[in-house]
C-alpha cells in the first residue's frame, strides 16, 4: 500500500495569559479542553463528525467523548500526561492515517495544574526513588540539574550559560498576545533568579499554568477541502531510552543522534534547512541537550552556539518562538506543535519567522521524539 501525505490542518489552544491572571477562579479540565477542540475544528472548518480517531492526553476519552457528544469514533486512545507524549500524539495521529485506521484524528491535551496546585517534586517517593529523596530527588527538575551539573563540568559551561535561553524566551513571549508571561528580561535579571536545585534557578523551569491544546491530523488529500492551509509532515522519528530516574549519562545524545539520522533521511533534509525550531523545554538545559543530539550545535558547545542572537527573531535558527515553556505556557510540548504550525501558516504576529517554510519539533526525554513540519 503506498505512503499517504499526513497533515496538521486546525488548531486550537486557551489564552494562557487570561486563565493564568485570573487566579480566584477554578477551571475545568474538561471544559478547558473541550473549547480547544471546538476551537480547532473552527480553525479547519471540520464538523466534529468528521473525527474518526481521537487521542486524550492527560483526560480520559470517555467523559471528553460524551461532554463533546463526539461518542462513536472508529478509534480512541488515551495517553499519559507527560511531555514526551506530545511528540508520541502527533507520531500516532500520524500512523492511523497512514494505516487507514482513521481519517481525521484529533489530539487533545488539557491540564488544570494551577487550578489544582499542582507541584512537581517534593512529594512522597515511591519505594524505588526513596534513596534518592533522602537527597532531596524528589523532582525531574532535581534529576535534569544534576544532568546539567555534569554536562557543565565536562564542557565548561560557565555559570550565565542558560541566559541566552531565558532571555530569549521572554523576549518571544513578549511578542505573544496569549502567553503567560510577556515582560522581556535581561541577563541581569536571569542571574538574580534565586535557585531552586542548584544550578537551576526559577527561570529556567516551566511554568505551572492552565490551559488546553487540540490539533486535527488527517490526509493531505482529505485536508485540500478545509478552510486552512495544510502543514505537512514531512518526517517523523522517535525512541526510547528508558531507566527508574531521569538521567541519562550522556544527556540523551547517543538516542537522540539516531533519531536524528533516522529523521533527517525521510525528511531528505538536515539541520541547515529548518528555518525555526520549537524544543521542549521543560528546564532549559534540555535546550542545549536537543541542540546538540540534532546536530544544530557541536557536542558540549551548545552553549555557546545560542548566543549572540542565533536562535533570536531574524537570527539565523529562531527556537521556541512563542515563549516555549518558561514563558507562553507548560502544555507539555503541545502548544510547541500549535505554534510551529502557526509559523508555517504565517499566522505568528508580531513574533513571525521571516519566508518560514520548515518548522522542526524535537523533544528530548526518556522518550526522545521529533517531526520536520513543512508548508506545502
Amino acid at each position: 500500500m503506498p505512503e499517504k501525505d499526513v497533515a496538521i490542518v486546525g488548531v486550537g489552544s486557551s489564552d494562557f495569559r487570561r486563565l493564568y491572571a485570573d487566579k480566584g477562579r477554578p477551571n475545568d479540565v474538561y471544559q478547558l479542553a473541550a473549547e480547544a477542540f471546538r476551537d480547532a475544528l473552527d480553525d479547519c472548518g471540520a464538523d466534529k463528525r468528521d473525527i474518526d480517531g481521537l487521542l486524550c492526553i492527560n483526560i480520559g476519552y470517555g467523559r471528553f467523548g460524551e461532554m463533546t457528544g463526539l461518542t462513536g469514533p472508529a478509534f480512541v486512545h488515551d495517553l499519559e500526561g507527560t511531555g514526551r507524549m506530545s511528540g508520541v500524539a502527533l507520531q500516532e495521529a500520524y500512523a492511523l492515517v497512514q494505516s487507514g485506521t482513521a481519517e481525521m484524528v484529533a489530539c487533545v491535551y488539557a491540564t488544570n495544574g494551577r487550578t489544582a496546585g499542582l507541584k512537581y517534586g517534593g512529594g512522597d517517593a515511591d519505594p524505588a526513588g526513596a534513596y534518592d529523596a533522602m537527597y532531596g530527588m524528589t523532582s525531574t527538575g532535581a534529576y535534569v540539574s544534576m544532568m546539567y551539573q555534569r554536562y557543565s563540568t565536562l564542557y565548561g559551561a560557565p555559570e550565565d550559560a542558560l541566559a541566552p535561553l531565558a532571555v530569549n524566551n521572554r523576549a518571544n513571549g513578549a511578542r505573544n498576545p496569549i502567553a503567560v508571561f510577556q515582560k522581556e528580561i535581561s541577563r541581569d535579571e536571569y542571574m538574580d533568579s534565586r535557585f531552586i536545585a542548584e544550578p537551576l534557578r526559577k527561570l529556567d523551569y516551566c511554568i505551572i499554568n492552565d490551559g488546553a491544546v487540540a490539533f486535527i491530523v488527517t490526509t493531505a488529500d482529505r485536508a485540500r477541502g478545509l478552510r486552512k492551509k495544510p502543514v505537512r509532515v514531512a518526517a517523523t522519528a522517535g525512541r526510547a531510552e528508558l531507566s527508574r530516574s531521569y538521567i541519562s549519562p550522556d544527556f540523551y545524545y547517543s538516542t537522540s543522534a539516531a533519531v536524528a539520522e533516522e529523521l533527517y533521511k525521510k525528511a531528505g533534509m538536515g539541520p541547515d534547512d529548518i528555518d525555526c525550531m520549537q524544543v521542549y523545554d521543560n528546564f532549559l538545559p534540555t535546550i542545549l541537550f536537543t541542540l546538540e543530539g540534532f546536530g544544530h550545535a557541536p557536542r558540549g558547545g551548545a552553549w555557546e552556539w545560542v548566543r549572540d542572537g542565533r536562535i533570536e527573531l531574524g537570527g539565523e535558527r529562531p527556537l521556541n518562538t512563542s515563549g516555549g515553556h518558561t514563558s507562553e505556557s507548560y502544555m507539555q510540548g503541545f502548544a510547541l506543535h500549535v505554534e510551529a504550525v502557526r509559523q508555517l501558516r504565517g499566522e505568528a504576529g508580531e513574533r513571525q519567522v521571516e519566508n518560514c517554510r520548515t518548522a522542526q519539533y524535537m523533544c528530548v526525554s526518556p522518550i526522545v521524539t521529533a517531526h520536520v513540519l513543512v508548508a506545502d
